[in-house]
């Protein structure tokens, strides 16, 4: 069963017949939105009476992160469905779990600046393509692959970009495949194509990243110890990388989910 990490509000209607033959649920997902005030308020809050985005912007900047979420949903749900439909054809869920998120303005003005990009709606929306996240927990490498290609393979989606870390880890160990895909977003405006990030990695590779990154980001060892710990997390990582190919070749003589080697392609 796929599952969701990250925080909602649910409203949740349950109507039952009193034959106790049909249920109707109503399910409302509601997010906490970004409005324009709240916004004006937080940049504000960064810059003072000099808000790094120009007072003009603020508006259209509020619209374009309603644009990211909505590109984002669009993505995850494609990949509900075609989470379903293994479970339905092959008795086989590839997608462990998703983890969904929007840059926040702190983020997002703090990457433009390191690009030395100005500060303005037009450098996000034509340089930042990670603004919209989705990172996608697979069980198997056989399934990280087979569903970023089915997914690269609808026809109302653009591949822009892949990086397989997979194929080709860092010299850090990192591996994980990247794909920004551009999806269409309906508006009353018309279809607004937009950029996504997703993350595929299988949960092995989901686990040691979040320990590599707790000890880069989250830690004050000294160096001696820092540069020893990165050394074990580069051993564990081969370490695990061979253990995930004996345990997926038993996958694949007990299961007959599609198996597939190769990232997809950009457009």
């Amino acid at each position: 069963m796929l599952r969701h990490a990250g925080k909602s509000a649910s409203a949740i209607i349950q109507v039952q017949h009193t034959c106790a033959v049909t249920i109707l649920t109503v399910i409302l997902d509601r997010q906490n939105r970004i409005n324009t005030n709240d916004l004006k308020a937080r940049l504000k809050a960064l810059g003072g009476e000099n808000t790094p985005f120009p007072t003009d912007e603020i508006t259209e900047f509020a619209d374009l992160m309603q644009v990211y979420e909505g590109a984002m949903y669009e993505i995850s749900t494609k990949l509900e469905i075609l989470d379903s439909e293994f479970q339905v054809r092959f008795a086989h869920d590839p997608i462990h779990h998703m983890e969904r998120r929007l840059k926040s303005v702190n983020s997002i003005l703090g990457k433009l600046e390191r690009k030395g990009l100005p500060l303005n709606v037009a450098a996000m929306r034509d340089n930042l393509f990670d603004v919209a996240g989705i990172r996608v927990i697979c069980n198997y490498r056989d399934d990280v692959y087979s569903v970023s290609n089915y997914l690269s393979a609808q026809n109302d989606i653009s591949v822009l970009r892949v990086k397989d870390y997979i194929k080709n880890p860092k010299q850090n160990g990192y591996r994980s495949l990247h794909v920004i895909y551009a999806v269409p977003v309906f508006l009353s405006s018309g279809a607004h194509y937009t950029p996504v990030e997703v993350q595929f990695r299988t949960i092995a590779m989901d686990y040691w990243a979040s320990l590599e990154h707790a000890l880069r980001y989250k830690t004050d060892l000294p160096d001696a110890k820092l540069t020893e710990h990165s050394q074990t997390l580069l051993d564990c990582a081969r370490s695990l990388q061979n253990i995930e190919t004996q345990m997926q070749n038993i996958h694949r003589d007990i299961n007959g989910a599609p198996q597939a080697g190769e990232a997809p392609k950009a457009d």
